[in-house]
């Protein structure tokens, strides 16, 4: 095996999808299987890529994988820290090193998130970018995954011009959103101060600047902000508008973040959430 053997790159492609099952994944088991482990096309959704391209993959025809895909299929494969650096390899492509955001995500926290049931949690690198999230998340959210990959971002979908998907903006629990705004930008600031030599990132801020008159002139001012707990709305269909705790807890050394959503116990806000774990999972 050398550096960039596709042959090989193919091979343990299958195998890293035929070891999982759809419940390692949080994917229902629908109907009966004929061959071991995940479908191409459940990968390819995960991942937020075609079946036709995973199927080029795995057959050693594909395009040169990107190395937003490669981090995007190693979280879709749930691949250990020394698997994903394998892939890399494999793939012929580096690592993101100093300067550049981490967007690998640790098989421990994926773990930890697989035993949040209970509470909507997404995980979100140093760009905003949606790395990992629970059902309870899309029901919150919106269906996650049927969001182009490339906008899977919390930047994005406030700011881009088809960032929200059908659903609107995440409020304030006022019903306002500058503040939101303006914290979102600052997030973008700091990051970008952080990861100087991420060119995924300026290329997010570049393109937000020119598309959206609203972000552009947030940017201008520069404003700057340091928080961790929040409380934010979401304007539900067949629910109406619950308002939840926000807690961003931080991934040491990665610059990931798990953001967990709550309510406060026997609260009207905590009874719609009781209700979204019965409506929205069904539609998730």
């Amino acid at each position: 095996m050398t550096r960039g053997d596709t042959t090989e790159l193919a091979a343990a492609l299958r195998q890293w999808r035929e070891r999982l099952t759809p419940a390692d994944v949080g994917l229902p088991a629908g109907p009966r299987r004929r061959t071991p482990g995940l479908r191409r096309e459940e990968v390819a959704r995960l991942a937020g890529v075609s079946v036709d391209y995973v199927v080029r993959l795995e057959q050693d025809r594909g395009p040169h994988p990107s190395t937003s895909v490669l981090g995007a299929l190693a979280r879709a494969l749930r691949l250990s820290s020394a698997e994903t650096g394998h892939l890399f390899d494999l793939a012929g492509v580096t690592l993101p090193g100093p300067g550049r955001v981490i967007d690998v995500v640790r098989p421990s926290v994926l773990r930890l998130l697989d035993r949040m049931q209970d509470l909507p949690a997404m995980l979100i690198d140093a760009r905003k970018t949606l790395l990992a999230w629970n059902p309870l998340a899309d029901a919150l959210v919106g269906d996650i995954s049927a969001i182009p990959r490339e906008r899977r971002n919390l930047l994005w979908m406030r700011f881009g011009p088809d960032g929200h998907q059908g659903r609107g903006p995440v409020l304030d629990e006022d019903g306002g959103r500058e503040r939101l705004d303006r914290s979102a930008v600052a997030d973008a600031r700091a990051a970008l101060a952080r990861y100087p030599h991420d060119a995924v990132l300026r290329d997010l801020v570049d393109e937000l600047s020119r598309s959206s008159e609203r972000f552009a002139g947030l940017w201008a001012e520069r404003p700057v902000e340091d928080h961790r707990v929040d409380r934010k709305s979401y304007d539900l269909p067949g629910i109406g508008r619950i308002t939840l705790d926000c807690d961003a807890l931080e991934v040491p050394d990665d610059g990931q973040v798990l953001i967990v959503y709550s309510a406060a116990p026997g609260s009207p806000d905590a009874e719609k959430l009781d209700l979204l774990r019965v409506v929205g999972l069904q539609s998730v």
